[in-house]
C-alpha cells in the first residue's frame, strides 16, 4: 500500500512540475487513482464508512449565537447594494459604515434534506469539514469562468459533498472540476472519498443509524452511482439530493435573523430556493472608526447559512450577484 501511495505522489510531482493541462492530468490521476483503488477497496470495512469524516461538516452547532438580533433590528433601513462596493481582489468587497444587500448566487452544501422554506430562519458559520479547501477554492474560480453554468457547479459540489472520488467523476461533473480546480485540488478530491457501497454494505451501514441519517448517506450513495455513470441530467441529481415536502419551522430562530459576524459586522439571509439568497449586511460606524485604515473585507466564499432547522439545506454563499 505504501509503495502505491509513493507512486501515485511521484506521479503528481512529475506532473505538477511539468505543468501538464488539467485535461491530460485528470486523465492520468484516473489510471493512477484506480490501482489504488483496486487494492484500497478490499480493506474498506463498515468502521470506516462509518467514520468517514463529511467533507462539509458545518452545521448549526457552528453557529455563534452571542449578539444574535431579532428580524426587526434595523429593518428601516435603507439598503444600498453590495455589489456597488469596492472589491478586494478575487476575496470580496471591502466593506463601510452602512446597510448593504445583494442577492447572490448560493449553493446546496447537504444532500437528502428540505430545500430552504420562507419561514426557516438561516445564521452565518464558517465552512468547516475535509473538503473546506476545494470547495471555497471551486467559489472562487467560479467568478472567473462566468461561462460555467450555476447548474454544472452544484452538480460537482453534491458530487463532492457526497464523498466521491475523482476516479470516479464522468460526464459534465469531470469537465467542471477540471475546468474549475487545479491539478493539486484534482487531487485532494481523492482524500477521505468514498468508492460506490453494494446493497448489504448499504444496509448495514444505515441499520447502525438514525432515520434522518440513513437518508442522507443514502443519497450520497446514489449521488456517487449517478456521477460515476456519466450519463444523468441536474433533475436526476436534485432528486436525490433534495426531499419532497418542506422541514417544519422553527419560530425561535425566525427568517431573518441576524448573526452578529466575528469580524463585527451583521450579516442575514433570505435564501429563495437553495440557488439564490439575498443577503443583507449592517456595518455599524462604531466599527469602522475602530478599525482606523485597516480594511474590513466581505468574503461569502468561507460563509455557510445555515438553517436552525437541521432537516433543511445548508447553503454556501458566492461572491457573485445573481445576473
Amino acid at each position: 500500500m505504501k509503495s502505491l501511495k509513493l507512486s501515485a505522489f511521484l506521479l503528481f510531482t512529475l506532473l505538477f512540475n511539468v505543468q501538464f493541462a488539467s485535461a491530460q492530468f485528470g486523465d492520468l490521476l484516473n489510471k493512477a487513482g484506480k490501482a489504488v483503488a483496486s487494492k484500497g477497496a478490499q480493506s474498506l470495512g463498515l468502521d470506516k464508512i462509518l467514520k468517514e469524516p463529511e467533507a462539509i461538516s458545518t452545521s448549526f452547532d457552528d453557529v455563534n449565537q452571542k449578539g444574535k438580533e431579532m428580524p426587526e433590528f434595523e429593518n428601516s433601513a435603507s439598503y444600498a447594494p453590495l455589489n456597488g462596493l469596492e472589491r478586494n481582489g478575487s476575496d470580496g468587497f471591502v466593506l463601510q459604515a452602512g446597510h448593504y444587500e445583494m442577492i447572490n448566487k448560493s449553493y446546496c452544501l447537504k444532500a437528502g434534506t428540505f430545500a430552504p422554506s420562507s419561514g426557516d430562519g438561516y445564521m452565518y458559520a464558517p465552512t468547516l469539514g475535509k473538503k473546506r479547501d476545494v470547495v471555497i477554492a471551486i467559489l472562487k474560480s467560479a467568478e472567473k469562468h462566468p461561462e460555467v453554468k450555476q447548474s454544472d457547479i452544484q452538480m460537482l459540489l453534491w458530487a463532492i459533498i457526497a464523498k466521491t472520488k475523482f476516479v470516479n467523476f464522468a460526464g459534465p461533473v469531470k469537465a467542471t472540476a477540471i475546468k474549475l480546480l487545479t491539478p493539486k485540488q484534482l487531487l485532494q478530491l481523492e482524500g477521505g472519498a468514498l468508492g460506490i457501497l453494494p446493497f448489504d454494505v448499504m444496509e448495514k451501514a444505515k441499520a447502525s443509524m438514525p432515520p434522518a441519517l440513513q437518508t442522507i448517506f443514502e443519497a450520497e450513495n446514489n449521488i456517487r452511482q449517478l456521477v460515476a455513470s456519466g450519463n444523468y441530467s441536474y433533475a436526476e441529481f436534485e432528486q436525490y439530493a433534495i426531499m419532497a415536502g418542506m422541514a417544519p419551522v422553527r419560530t425561535d430562530f425566525p427568517s431573518g435573523i441576524w448573526t452578529l459576524h466575528p469580524d463585527g459586522y451583521y450579516v442575514r439571509y433570505y435564501p429563495s430556493g437553495y440557488s439564490q439568497t439575498k443577503t443583507q449586511i449592517y456595518v455599524p460606524e462604531a466599527l469602522i472608526a475602530k478599525l482606523g485604515s485597516k480594511k474590513l473585507i466581505y468574503d461569502a466564499t468561507d460563509d455557510v447559512a445555515c438553517p436552525a432547522n437541521t432537516g433543511s439545506q445548508r447553503l454556501a454563499q458566492t461572491n457573485e450577484p445573481l445576473k
